[in-house]
């Protein structure tokens, strides 16, 4: 599964990199392989992989919930630096109710100057990008039609 993937990756960052938002969405369920397309991906273009989870939480330890939720897109862009490429992973973190965050908004900004490269811990459904169940508090749905997103379950798009 992570060999082909990584290549039709490869493909869409290709195709980003004439768009507004150079962003790719590796969407799958968690525990599906998203983070071994990733890393092959880092391995053939050596483009930087990060652990969202872990970089924000390093950076975020010594600031208070509002400071959190003011500093995360001045935190990211810190994490990404100035590289033309990057894989993000474990984006988990910015769905988190209390940082008051529009997780792809915040990745679009992201991808204004760069390519991104983002592992989406959720689903398609029908023309939407899901992610948690619609009951959960970190539930979030967004028009698909617009962004470039890579799934096992529909290669297609």
């Amino acid at each position: 599964m992570a060999e082909p993937l990584a290549d039709i990756v490869i493909h869409k960052m290709e195709q980003a990199a004439e768009l507004y938002h150079r962003l790719v969405i590796l969407v799958a369920s968690a525990g599906s392989g998203k983070t071994a397309v990733l890393l092959d991906v880092h391995k053939r273009t050596a483009a930087p992989y990060i652990n969202v989870n872990l970089e924000l939480s390093r950076r975020m330890l010594d600031l208070t919930e509002r400071q959190r939720a003011l500093q995360i897109p001045r935190l990211l862009l810190d994490i990404v630096g100035e590289d033309p490429v990057v894989l993000l992973d474990n984006i988990e973190i910015l769905f988190d109710v209390s940082l008051k965050l529009d997780p792809l908004r915040l990745l679009q900004g992201l991808s204004r100057n760069r390519t991104v490269v983002a592992a989406w811990s959720g689903s398609i459904i029908g023309e939407n990008l899901v992610y948690a169940a619609p009951d959960h508090p970190e539930y979030k749905r967004y028009p698909v039609q617009a962004l470039l997103v890579v799934s096992p379950e529909a290669i297609a798009w």
